[in-house]
């Protein structure tokens, strides 16, 4: 039996003795093969979409499970999201209102029955007091005499000791990280590089934590030097309940009274260098690196209708707001008003207008009353 190849396969023929006859034969072989092929052909096509099928329907799958957990996660955190968005409007919210509350009693004056049954102010902060410099009389007080954390009002014996010592104001300093680590409020970085005159001003205006740190630490007594020097001069000026431990008021221990608080303010801003930085609103300083503009703490300073003298605020937890402050009373000598201890930092501003306003309103009294006296007795002339 002859053997015929094709390109599909081998196949045996049967010997045909007529030409004819193996002409079929052949044909019949081709398509036979022929028929094969279209099967195999066939058969691999049908396995290939089955194929394509199954793993088009494993994608689906798993889009569709994918898709399905997103779903799920996106309905599960979404309330969450939502929620926790919420919580922080509504606290947010409350804070405002509370604000809003607690400025509203503020701005309102309290008055208290004195013993000569006058009227005198009463106030919501825990210490407070009017006092005057020139006659060194205390006009009103309320617990003025208690040891309290006074905060950053520190730096106003930092700004006079420094300058007490200081031999140039205009020597270029660099800021160590020492400086603004745990520094609370600064407008410094580390490597910055400015003059002691910048700094003194970014103490006094911005109440800057950092600046104090500097100042002390470039002092000639280094900082532990320094803050013995502060104690030394409370203590030269009299102020017996006052003792620091820093030069920031960053650190409760930081302790002084009403009263000496009032002596103090008085005394720095008869300092023109120190008063003229207190009085600023403002103020714009100029690194080695860029322009940092300072605004002040002390908001008495922006309204307008009082002139201020000097003055310095203050605030941690352990001492709540505190503010001292030398005000010029129209027509007559100048107070030092110190409050200490108030429940918000509207509060401390509006206690210390209001201190202000009563003291500006018992000085036309008195005056009014001296030029009344003054006209009774005075000789009429007599007719000629």
């Amino acid at each position: 039996m002859p053997i015929i190849v094709s390109l599909s396969g081998v196949f045996a023929v049967p010997i045909f003795r007529s030409s004819r006859r193996l002409g079929l034969a052949v044909s019949l072989a081709l398509c036979t093969s022929g028929l094969l092929t279209a099967e195999v052909d066939a058969a691999a096509a049908t396995s290939a979409a089955a194929g394509t099928v199954a793993v088009s329907a494993t994608s689906k799958t798993a889009i569709g499970t994918r898709r399905a957990t997103r779903a799920r996660r996106s309905v599960s955190t979404t309330p969450r999201v939502s929620s926790s968005r919420a919580r922080r409007a509504r606290l947010a919210r409350a804070r405002a209102t509370q604000r809003a509350r607690e400025y509203r009693e503020a701005a309102t004056p309290l008055f208290r029955t004195a013993a000569d049954g006058s009227q005198v102010p009463a106030i919501r902060a825990e210490a407070a007091i009017v006092y005057n410099p020139v006659t060194q009389q205390v006009l009103w007080e309320e617990n003025a005499q208690n040891s309290r954390s006074i905060a950053s009002i520190t730096k106003v014996m930092t700004a006079v000791v420094f300058l007490e010592h200081a031999l140039d104001l205009t020597t270029p300093v660099k800021i160590e990280r020492s400086d603004v680590r745990a520094a609370s409020t600064t407008y410094l970085r580390a490597n910055d590089v400015l003059t002691p005159n910048d700094l003194l001003n970014l103490l006094l205006i911005g109440s800057d934590n950092a600046a104090a740190r500097a100042l002390a630490r470039i002092s000639p007594f280094g900082t532990d030097g320094f803050i013995e020097k502060m104690n030394a001069k409370a203590q030269e000026l009299g102020l017996q309940q006052t003792h620091y431990v820093d030069p920031s008021g960053l650190i409760a221990l930081n302790v002084s009274s009403a009263y000496d608080m009032a002596r103090l303010i008085s005394f720095a801003a008869g300092d023109e260098r120190i008063a003229s930085i207190m009085r600023k609103s403002s103020e714009q300083i100029v690194t080695n690196t860029r322009t940092v503009n300072v605004h002040s703490t002390n908001k008495l300073l922006l309204g307008g209708d009082i002139d201020v003298r000097g003055g310095k605020t203050g605030f941690i937890s352990k001492s709540g707001y505190c503010l001292a402050t030398l005000l010029q009373v129209p027509n007559g000598d100048p107070v030092a008003v110190v409050v200490l201890g108030a429940r918000s930092s509207a509060g401390r501003f509006l206690e210390a207008k209001h201190l202000f306003n009563w003291m500006s309103e018992r000085t036309r009294t008195l005056l009014s009353t001296d030029t009344a006296v003054a006209t009774q007795v005075a000789p009429q002339p007599q007719p000629e």
